[in-house]
């Protein structure tokens, strides 16, 4: 994605992680607000329930200027960071997932560990990505 402007390697990367998510059997969503003021750029739901959360870094500008990941922790089970092929996978923290991608998939290089949501967290966040994805159909 060498060459790209920011913004356009930015959606590369979201189409990229979001067709991988899908063909995991995911259900994935862009750009979620969460109750802190956040927003998770990618938010994915299993069909057991389980809530991912994906951070996308579509070069080290990006990730060295952003400190807020930590707080998306509390609103998934797995946390991942969605990455390009050209990023330097070494700066992301061992304590979250890591995904790399480009415009048409991706790969999971290294698992997210679960951190199971408490029942009434999760019952919230359930709630927020079915009403969203509603919303946002009806706009179809």
């Amino acid at each position: 994605m060498d060459g790209l402007a920011r913004p356009d390697v930015t959606q590369l990367l979201a189409r990229g992680v979001t067709r991988l998510l899908m063909a995991h059997g995911l259900s994935p969503l862009l750009e979620v607000p969460l109750a802190n003021g956040r927003r998770a750029d990618i938010m994915a739901i299993t069909g057991s329930g389980e809530i991912w959360i994906v951070e996308t870094k579509s070069c080290l500008a990006d990730y060295a200027c952003d400190a807020k990941w930590p707080d998306y922790i509390e609103y998934c089970d797995r946390f991942f960071f969605g990455v390009t092929e050209e990023f330097p996978r070494d700066l992301i923290p061992g304590e979250c997932g890591l995904i790399v991608a480009d415009g048409f998939g991706g790969a999971i290089l290294r698992d997210s560990p679960v951190r199971t949501l408490n029942a009434a967290r999760r019952k919230a966040v359930t709630l927020l990505f079915a009403r969203i994805a509603a919303q946002r159909l009806a706009f179809l």
